[in-house]
C-alpha cells in the first residue's frame, strides 16, 4: 500500500473535526434557526480555523422530542435547515475547500412518527414488525 493511499484511507487519524448542530450554528435568514446557507457562509471561517472535517448532527425531519435524534423520515431533510438540493450544494462547497463531511445517522431507534414505528404499533403482538421495537406494555 502506498503512503499516499494510506494517508487518504486514514484521513480521520489526523483530522480536526468540528461537530455542529445546524440549528445552533449560524442563521442566514433571521428566523432564529441555524441552517445550511448559514453553514455555507462560514465554510471559509471553519477552514481558516484549521478544521479538516465537519461532523453534522442529525438534520432529518423529526418531531424534535429528542433534539433531532428521533428521526421520522430518513429520506428527507428538515425544511427548517434547508433541502436536499442545498445539501448537495453545501457538499460541493465543503469539498472545494478540502473539508470532509461526516453525518450522524441514527439507526438504533426512530421517532414514534416514523412509518416503521406506526406499522409496528398497529401490528399484533409477536409479529415480525412489532419485534422491530421493544415495548413496555
Amino acid at each position: 500500500m502506498s503512503a499516499t493511499f494510506d494517508k487518504k484511507l486514514h484521513w480521520y487519524k489526523d483530522a480536526i473535526i468540528y461537530e455542529l448542530h445546524l440549528k445552533a450554528f449560524y442563521d442566514s435568514n433571521g428566523d432564529g434557526i441555524g441552517d445550511l446557507k448559514g453553514l455555507m457562509l462560514k465554510l471559509d471561517y471553519l477552514r481558516d480555523l484549521g478544521v479538516t472535517a465537519i461532523w453534522l448532527l442529525p438534520f432529518y425531519p423529526s418531531p424534535l422530542r429528542d433534539d433531532g435524534y428521533d428521526i421520522s423520515d430518513y429520506y428527507s431533510f428538515n425544511p427548517a435547515y434547508g433541502d436536499i438540493e442545498l445539501f448537495r450544494e453545501f457538499m460541493q462547497e465543503a469539498h472545494k475547500r478540502n473539508l470532509k463531511v461526516i453525518t450522524e445517522l441514527v439507526i438504533n431507534h426512530t421517532s414514534d412518527q416514523h412509518p416503521w414505528f406506526q406499522r409496528a404499533r398497529q401490528a399484533p403482538k409477536g409479529s415480525w414488525e412489532r419485534d422491530f421495537y421493544v415495548w413496555s406494555d
